[in-house]
């Protein structure tokens, strides 16, 4: 199957700042591991940047503005919040990161792959319409969700999340929404605090499985198999979303889950197989969270060649 990877070299100048982790590392290493992974049919595209009107379909006039407006000095940082730090090539990196999740709509949408995986940074799953937070500036997924619908005339979007946070930005931007679906499986409690079983959409159109801390690749596949997976399937999407967040595995230090890289091969290859039942095999995933370096380089290639539906070499234990 061919598989786009998008990214851009502008998303390697967003520079947080000694000692934080969503660090440029991040992106070099998942580059890194999916180069020496060699998987064939992948195809190279460079992200473009997201326009205005694009981010407004999901962001406050406001919120775009505001950000666009910043003024940072060359080796200078601005923190919007404690988690949320910017530099000189932050909100390029931001445009660029939201405009490889529309570029791989486009691709998939378009024929020219069966699915993409934008890796990227900054993350976005945390940003809401009117606030950045949580190490994001724009929500690229939700972006991705709204070109999908408005540019592409498509009906109904599912995005699933598997970042070990909640994606308490895209579940905002969906809320009201009967035509797009938010499912997502995280640890709680962690931050941001939300993704409650009972916090539904207005239309029934989120689910939440929330996992304690110290959960294995069991009880993860489980909340997938039994609620997650069911529920995105009754939906029946003409288009998958993937917020590919790695943070739940084992090894990251920023969470108390159990994951190995085979799980998340798993899941990809049941997404995978959703995707194949309702929208052609039509699927973007982007990059969320994940940051142990290592580990990230090697669920980045369980990942990427789930979504090439090649037979992963990684080595784990579900549990």
């Amino acid at each position: 199957m061919t598989v786009a990877l998008i990214t851009h070299p502008a998303c390697l100048e967003h520079d947080t700042g000694p000692g934080h982790p969503e660090r440029v590392e991040r992106l070099q290493a998942v580059l890194a591991a999916i180069e020496t992974a060699d998987i064939p049919g992948l195809i190279r595209e460079e992200a473009p940047r997201a326009s205005a009107d694009q981010l407004s379909a999901v962001h406050t006039r406001e919120h775009i503005d505001r950000l666009l407006a910043l003024e940072i000095s060359e080796g200078d940082h601005t923190a919007l919040d404690a988690d949320t730090v910017l530099s000189s090539g932050s909100v390029e990196a931001a445009l660029r990161a939201a405009g490889a999740a529309i570029r791989g709509v486009d691709l998939v949408l378009e024929g020219s792959a069966k699915a993409a995986f934008a890796a990227v940074r900054p993350p976005g799953h945390h940003a809401e319409p009117d606030l950045a937070m949580g190490f994001c500036l724009f929500n690229s997924i939700a972006v991705a969700a709204q070109h999908a619908r408005h540019h592409h005339g498509l009906g109904r979007i599912a995005v699933a999340d598997f970042d070990v946070h909640h994606g308490n930005g895209t579940q905002a931007a969906f809320w009201d929404d009967p035509a797009l679906f938010f499912a997502s499986s995280h640890q709680s409690p962690l931050y941001p605090g939300s993704g409650a079983r009972h916090e539904r959409g207005s239309s029934r159109n989120v689910a939440n499985a929330p996992l304690a801390p110290g959960s294995s690749g069991s009880e993860f596949r489980a909340a997938w198999s039994r609620d997650l997976l069911p529920a995105i399937d009754a939906f029946a999407p003409d288009l998958l979303l993937v917020s590919a967040g790695f943070d739940a595995h084992a090894s990251d230090p920023l969470a108390q889950m159990r994951l190995h890289a085979d799980d998340y091969g798993w899941l990809t290859r049941e997404l995978v197989a959703l995707a194949g039942r309702h929208c052609g095999g039509w699927l973007v995933s982007s990059l969320e969270g994940g940051y142990d370096l290592a580990a990230l380089g090697e669920c980045a290639v369980a990942h990427v060649e789930a979504l090439a539906d090649r037979p992963s070499r990684t080595v784990g234990t579900n549990g």
